[in-house]
């Protein structure tokens, strides 16, 4: 999976959530429930990598809500300084236009933190960010900073 370059300086709004739904920062006190739900539908790397974004003060990851239910999340500046990532949404709340706003809400925190740029690693869907954000492939970067991994 390639690295993606998104220029943030044309980024098109967060687009509005169905009733009930909310997009927000995670707090501190909701860790336990965030590290549970990334675990749970996704992968102990990405438990290490929300860890550190929900340390960073204000913390870096957004989170989806309906009610008090966590929906999903958004990691961005974590990885490396201006990487969006890694994001996911609960697969039983999927096609509700989640994804889709939890990529433009962090990337447009990554515009009001200064950078011109973000770069998604290793980009899965690389169609969906091209169209959504205007992501370009960025040439042989598909191991990208993860090469040298220990797990």
């Amino acid at each position: 999976m390639p690295d993606m370059l998104v220029p943030l300086y044309r980024l098109p709004p967060v687009p509005d959530l169905a009733d009930g739904l909310t997009i927000r920062p995670a707090l501190p006190f909701e860790s336990h429930v965030l590290l549970e739900f990334v675990g749970r539908h996704f992968s102990p790397k990405w438990v290490d990598e929300c860890t550190v974004a929900l340390a960073a003060r204000p913390a870096r990851v957004l989170i989806a809500t309906e009610g008090k239910r966590l929906l999903g999340f958004a990691c961005y500046d974590v990885t490396c300084r201006g990487f969006f990532g890694p994001t996911g949404v609960d697969p039983a709340a999927r096609g509700k236009g989640l994804g889709k706003a939890l990529l433009l809400a962090a990337l447009h925190r990554l515009h009001d933190d200064g950078f011109a740029y973000g770069i998604i690693g290793q980009a899965g869907p690389v169609e969906f960010y091209q169209q959504v954000c205007g992501a370009v492939a960025i040439p042989d970067s598909d191991e990208g900073v993860f090469a040298r991994a220990l797990v």
